[in-house]
């Protein structure tokens, strides 16, 4: 039944979903992807001289820089608009992660090395539930077998 439309198919699915993924624009032409090309190396170099102000060794706090990396987005998403295409798209990301590996590939997640307490504070740790529950099992023992007197 949808033969007849297979070549014209690949298109309009495309040109739907770029209409979809664009947000609250409505684009009516096509993705000028050289265009943006051209346009994002100038917001990462904007991004490279706001980071020279920040410490190379505090790359890592993103709290140093978290304004420099919101303007860096902003320009990359702007310029993406102007260039009708939507945002965040697979060139933009592949910018994206460039930028990162310049910037971040040394940031590494720390993992956390879990240690046992001490062993005076572990077994205090066990015996005091222990305890309580041999404490609680030993009451409600005694007190069902003097239900009597209750």
């Amino acid at each position: 039944c949808l033969t007849h439309l297979s070549p014209f198919f690949p298109p309009l699915v495309n040109g739907l979903m770029t209409l979809g993924f664009a947000g609250a624009y409505r684009q009516s032409n096509l993705c000028n992807e050289s265009l943006m090309l051209e346009k994002l190396p100038a917001c990462g170099k904007s991004f490279e001289e706001m980071m020279k102000k920040v410490d190379y060794k505090k790359w890592c706090n993103l709290t140093e820089f978290i304004m420099y990396y919101d303007n860096f987005t902003q320009c990359t998403e702007h310029e993406a608009n102007k260039a009708s295409c939507f945002w965040p798209n697979p060139l933009a990301e592949g910018f994206i992660t460039d930028i990162h590996k310049q910037f971040f590939s040394n940031c590494t997640s720390e993992k956390v090395h879990w240690e046992d307490p001490p062993d005076e504070i572990l077994i205090t740790l066990i015996l005091i539930p222990v305890t309580l529950t041999c404490a609680m099992i030993t009451l409600v023992v005694w007190c069902s077998k003097r239900s009597d007197i209750l």
